[in-house]
């Protein structure tokens, strides 16, 4: 069984995190697989739990927009439509924004653009906090499968294969967050 890091054990998780582990944690509906964005072979490993085709992109999640910014090509996004975006969040709202730079080639797959999250879920934001940063932020399941909601359904996909799990509670909504085009508003995902 992984590691199971309760809320008051985050800066241990957070830790686990920096060294290149991949855990597992409570988003607004399921359970998501992350690890620092920047760290490639822990982010290959989330595509190989998940048997997920590596063109398909991830979203980033973050406590708040600062730690969201450096990923995004400011100079292709009108102020009207940063401010709307951010007047969405904390939310449970993923947005696609021009990607900058600073946005790491395998985490945007095949897409020009990056999906981000400032999530207002309290376990998860915390996480970021703890972290210092956004971090990737995928359903845990086996590709095509329904994403996870408890523990066991957790270890019935992935074992001893995950290296710790954050356990507290989701929070509540029914279905994984809309992801909109920041630019355009059109809906990705439902």
């Amino acid at each position: 069984m992984p590691r199971c890091y309760s809320l008051a054990e985050l800066d241990a998780a957070a830790a686990s995190l920096r060294s290149g582990d991949v855990l597992a944690y409570p988003t607004e509906a399921v359970f998501g697989l992350g690890c620092d964005p920047h760290e490639r072979s822990a982010f290959d490993r989330i595509f190989a739990l998940k048997q997920r085709p590596a063109t398909q992109g991830v979203l980033l999640i973050a406590a708040d927009f600062a730690q969201l910014a450096r990923y995004i090509d400011i100079t292709k996004v009108p102020a009207g439509v940063l401010a709307q975006v951010r007047a969405s969040w904390p939310g449970p709202h993923t947005w696609v924004f021009p990607r900058s730079a600073d946005v790491p080639e395998w985490v945007a797959g095949a897409h020009p653009g990056i999906a981000l999250r400032v999530t207002a879920h309290a376990p998860a934001a915390a996480l970021c906090r703890a972290f210092g940063g956004a971090l990737v932020s995928t359903s845990a399941n086996l590709h095509g499968h329904p994403p996870a909601r408890d523990l066991a359904t957790l270890t019935t996909y992935f074992g001893d294969a995950l290296d710790g799990i954050v356990d507290a509670p989701l929070g509540g909504a029914s279905q994984p967050t809309t992801i909109r085009d920041a630019l355009s508003g059109a809906i990705i995902r439902t």
